[in-house]
């Protein structure tokens, strides 16, 4: 590294589009092993244990997405104050911003794992979750927040890497532990009989693998000379880093919170329509991870991208970025849409052999997946943001767009209508009132103005 740059990750030179989907690639396909974490379960318990464990599996994905999130959004705090300071050229700062996270991964880890297994039977009883899998949905949810202290770890130690660029270690990380918990999941469900109970343990002793080779990248020799090289030494709660990262992943962390919830009350008015539904809508989650995982893998490489341009005053380049980081976008979701919907009922009879399980999920497929479009300018605006180091105007358009939206939806709109299509239709009302309003912000730009000011005085 010279610099405090990494020659190959640097994306303050070069072609946008190139750099864009170099990072890209990497980061996709290690988001498509995570994916396999839960998905492998899906599967495995749909197949040998039942639709009632299917749907149990299903009420805890939606539980962990709402985790991923808000744990993707602390992690984005540190990967936006290491891209920045990695883009001005500062290795000290970079290294005790390292340093820090790593050890506030622990403490906070620790804390949110055990607050997390205390609460989670009254979390279910909340979620209106069905007696019949009430039992198995806290015992797989427990399960899988003990393993917190890893994950945080991992996504923080990830989060960095990627920030200065690397985004093929953790591609590798992710495809051993994705491995391994698929082979887990053979051996305890389908060889052990143990059901939802060893689904979840696949999923924990997945993670702390993953936590495992993240460390050991971050600490060890192959580290040696980097900046961002974990060191004992170097394990310090330092306020200044610590404020800076919070000011970032705090207000994401939040966002992600509340999209989620929005997320949970939706899973909450599936419900109300009984287990095939569940199931279905558990299946269609599986599925329809993959538009997600592209928008955020998207995401993830312009919040680098804008970060070290941001850290190095590369303004305009910036705003190019925001053009093309669309049109990738654009593509991808057409791609995705086209083959979702071509081979909806295959890729639905996959996981389960229940017919009408298959057609409610292919309805709401058909539904909901034309509008993914919509989501794209809302992800790639909001990371280029949040790499500029603005978070709290996003954070509140995203409250109000797409969580405040979205409920006034369910609880008021949908009741009138009825039926399951009257839900879902708070996806496409949300994410097109939100893309609005962060075309309003955005344009004039008034934000990069101040946030160029609050460089200056930094």
């Amino acid at each position: 590294m010279a610099g405090g740059k990494a020659a190959r990750g640097d994306m303050t030179v070069g072609p946008i589009w190139q750099k864009l989907l170099l990072f890209f690639f990497p980061t996709w396909f290690g988001a498509v092993f995570q994916q396999l974490y839960n998905t492998a379960d899906a599967v495995i318990v749909g197949r040998f244990v039942g639709t009632g464990a299917l749907a149990a599996v299903g009420v805890g994905g939606t539980l962990v997405m709402f985790i991923g999130g808000v744990v993707a959004g602390l992690a984005s705090g540190v990967a936006v104050v290491v891209a920045q300071r990695t883009g001005a050229g500062r290795p000290q700062e970079v290294r005790r911003a390292v340093g820090a996270a790593a050890l506030a991964s622990l403490v906070l880890g620790a804390t949110l794992g055990v607050a997390g297994v205390l609460a989670m039977p009254a979390v279910l009883r909340a979620m209106d979750t069905p007696a019949g899998i009430f039992a198995d949905s806290v015992l797989y949810m427990q399960v899988y927040l003990a393993g917190m202290i890893p994950m945080l770890f991992y996504n923080v130690g990830t989060g960095v890497l990627r920030a200065v660029g690397d985004s093929r270690r953790p591609l590798y990380f992710l495809a051993a532990a994705s491995v391994l918990n698929i082979l887990l999941d053979l051996l305890f469900v389908a060889a052990l009989g143990l059901g939802v109970l060893g689904a979840a343990l696949a999923t924990l002793l997945s993670q702390a693998a993953s936590a495992l080779l993240v460390l050991h990248r971050l600490a060890g020799a192959c580290a040696e000379g980097q900046p961002y090289r974990l060191q004992k030494e170097g394990l310090r709660l330092d306020p200044l880093a610590l404020a800076a990262m919070a000011r970032i992943g705090l207000p994401a962390a939040l966002q992600a919170m509340l999209y989620d919830i929005s997320n949970i009350l939706v899973q909450v008015y599936i419900n109300a329509f009984g287990t095939t539904a569940m199931a279905a809508w558990a299946v269609f989650g599986k599925l329809d991870s993959l538009f997600w995982m592209t928008v955020q893998s998207l995401g993830l490489a312009v919040t680098t991208f804008a970060g070290q341009n941001f850290g190095a005053r590369r303004f305009e380049r910036m705003r190019s970025g925001v053009r093309q980081a669309c049109g990738i976008g654009f593509g991808f979701a057409l791609g995705i849409v086209a083959f979702m919907l071509g081979l909806g009922g295959p890729l639905f009879g996959c996981f389960t052999a229940d017919a009408e399980v298959v057609e409610l999920g292919l309805l709401m497929a058909r539904f909901v997946m034309p509008w993914y479009l919509s989501f794209i300018g809302i992800e790639v605006l909001s990371a280029t943001m949040r790499g500029a180091g603005d978070t709290l105007v996003p954070t509140l358009i995203t409250v109000f767009g797409v969580c405040a939206v979205r409920l006034a939806w369910l609880f008021w709109a949908a009741p009138l209508y009825g039926g399951i299509r009257a839900g879902l239709a708070c996806f496409p009302v949300s994410w097109c009132v939100t893309l609005l309003l962060y075309l309003c912000y955005y344009l004039p730009g008034g934000w990069l103005r101040r946030r160029i000011d609050a460089q200056r005085e930094e």
